[in-house]
Formats: structure tokens, sequence, C-alpha cells
């Protein structure tokens, strides 16, 4: 997709912050420092549009972004991070909660994991929510050019293992996709994925 804008719209607290309309929407989840950010600078070709911290867990609101005047990048709050408050950490929990049950534009979350690291046990449950709750999702396991392609392959599987084995039962799986903010690997393959959401949300039909 050619990016001809994207701008930074708002930081929404709570649903009744949500911007009004009828723009689809792409959300972005992962815990705290997984790379959220460099992500969707990343896909935008945007440097510094989503702000990146060398502090986990800094991110408290769901950041919306217009893309193109047509659709919306959401950042949504990291979580896992233990030395945030506690009542901190739940409520980020029922504020991306809501918006992932109740946000009838959404089209895709792109679920991201750390491909140096095993899935989290919240990793875990975040993909067995979308899951049950038969929201349509991407996968992506992002720095994977940290690793070698040997090491990158071996992590990928065993993530995949540990992400499929989450989803309560249900058969099939979703691919992984390798991604990497610096050398643009996998960008091109989350596009595609972003475009079709879109197209099947703008339907007629």
């Amino acid at each position: 997709m050619k990016i001809t804008s994207a701008e930074f719209i708002k930081s929404a607290f709570a649903e009744d912050h949500w911007p009004r309309g009828v723009l689809s929407e792409v959300a972005f989840l992962g815990r705290s420092n997984v790379g959220k950010s460099s992500v969707i600078n990343s896909l935008l070709g945007v440097r510094g549009l989503a702000r990146t911290s060398s502090t986990p867990g800094r991110t408290q609101a769901l950041n919306f972004f217009l893309i193109n005047k047509r659709f919306h990048f959401v950042d949504l709050p990291g979580y896992g991070y233990a030395r945030v408050p506690r009542d901190i950490r739940e409520s980020w929990g029922e504020i991306v909660t809501s918006y992932l049950a109740k946000r009838e534009s959404l089209v895709l979350s792109i679920q991201i994991v750390d491909s140096r690291h095993e899935p989290t046990t919240l990793d875990l449950q975040l993909r067995g929510w979308l899951r049950a709750n038969e929201k349509p999702f991407l996968t992506i396991a992002t720095k994977s050019d940290k690793l070698s392609n040997n090491e990158l392959r071996r992590n990928l599987e065993r993530a995949q293992r540990l992400l499929d084995a989450s989803d309560s039962g249900e058969t099939g799986h979703h691919r992984i996709i390798a991604y990497s903010a610096v050398t643009g690997r996998g960008r091109d393959e989350v596009w595609r994925a972003i475009e079709a959401a879109l197209t099947v949300s703008q339907s007629p039909y």
C-alpha cells in the first residue's frame, strides 16, 4: 500500500474518547517493550510517528492514527510490565478488553510477539481470547533480524506450537510472520493482510 498521509489523531483513556465515525481500524497488541511502536513506524515508513520508549509500560492510552485519511491504526497499551502499579495494570486490561469486544470498526488485530523469546502466559491468553471471540487477527514475531535463520526457524516453530495450543481446541492455526522493523522483513506480507481486511470490511456485501 502506498502511504500518502499518516497523522496522530488522539490518545483515548476511556471509551467516550474513542474517535467517532465509521472508519475501519487495525489494532496493534503486545506486551510492553515488544516493539509495537517500531512496527507501526516501519509499516508507515514514518520515523517517530508512534513514539517509542525505553521505559516499558509507559503508554497507558489507546493511540489513534489516521492513515491515508481512510482508516485508523490503533496502538493499544502494552501488557505484562510488573513494575507498573497493579491497579493501573488492571485498568489497562479493562480498557483493552472493552475496545476489542465493543469496537465494531475493528477489522484486524495484529498481535506482536518477540521472536527471541517464548510467548508469555499473557500472550497465550490474548491469543485464546481472540480465537474464542472470533476476532480476525494476525500474529507477527518482531526483532527477527537479531537471530540467525536457524534460530529464527526454531523459535517460530516453538511459538507456533504454544500459541496453537492456546486456541481452546480450535482446529487449524494462524502462521506467524517473521518481522523486522530494521530490515523491513515481513512488511509486504503484513500489508497484504491489512489490505485484505480493509477490503472485506468495506465491501457492500
